[in-house]
């Protein structure tokens, strides 16, 4: 149990402590991910940028991700659970959460250009892993920016998904894969929704830090 995500980006940024000397951007995603990055990305004194990526919800269940948009329009679907649904559904929602990812990063971000990566270490943050399907878009959009090595690092996770990305990165990161997995926010005390305002001083923080 993380008592908030400021805890889990303390203790995640420990076990990172060996990438402190190297060449190294930290991409966190928003929203709650990016308390995490920020505690992260000052341990090791790297820069920290986010990875605007929105999940894709069940009709019925909207919490339940079936699919997952990055800002950059590269799109991840579970097609086991899109296959029922009604096609002009999926392409509305799709497009309405492509249209919300880019007005995020334009707000978290103020136009800022993304932070070049080409043979550094990238290491994605979330605070958690349920189906993956958000953290797969961004490995994507990550990997199209030519890294030496992509790193995913999150507190805890579903183990079905950590075996899935594994194929897709070079190490991953986490520091509890429970038996059982109901939601993210059963392993914090402390899970409050991180609001935009809440992003947005935090990258003006870390923006801040860089400058002086």
């Amino acid at each position: 149990m993380f008592i908030n995500r400021t805890d889990a980006g303390e203790q995640l940024a420990r076990v990172l402590a060996g990438y402190k000397k190297q060449p190294v951007v930290v991409y966190a995603l928003p929203r709650g991910g990016v308390v995490l990055g920020v505690e992260i990305a000052r341990f090791l004194d790297a820069p920290l940028d986010l990875i605007v990526v929105r999940k894709i919800g069940h009709p019925l269940h909207p919490e339940y991700a079936i699919g997952a948009i990055a800002d950059d329009g590269y799109v991840v679907m579970n097609r086991v659970e899109t296959g029922n649904l009604d096609p002009a559904w999926l392409k509305r929602e799709t497009a309405a959460e492509l249209k919300e990812a880019q007005r995020r990063r334009a707000l978290f971000l103020g136009g800022h250009a993304p932070i070049p990566v080409d043979g550094k270490v990238a290491i994605i943050v979330d605070d958690g892993l349920a189906t993956g399907l958000t953290m797969q878009a961004a490995i994507h959009q990550i990997r199209q920016r030519g890294p030496k090595k992509i790193v995913i690092a999150v507190p805890v996770a579903a183990s079905e998904t950590i075996e899935k990305l594994r194929r897709e990165v070079d190490e991953i990161v986490v520091l509890y894969i429970p038996n059982w997995f109901p939601a993210i926010g059963c392993f914090y005390r402390d899970f409050d929704q991180v609001s935009d305002q809440q992003v947005i001083g935090l990258m003006n923080s870390m923006n801040d830090a860089l400058i002086h």
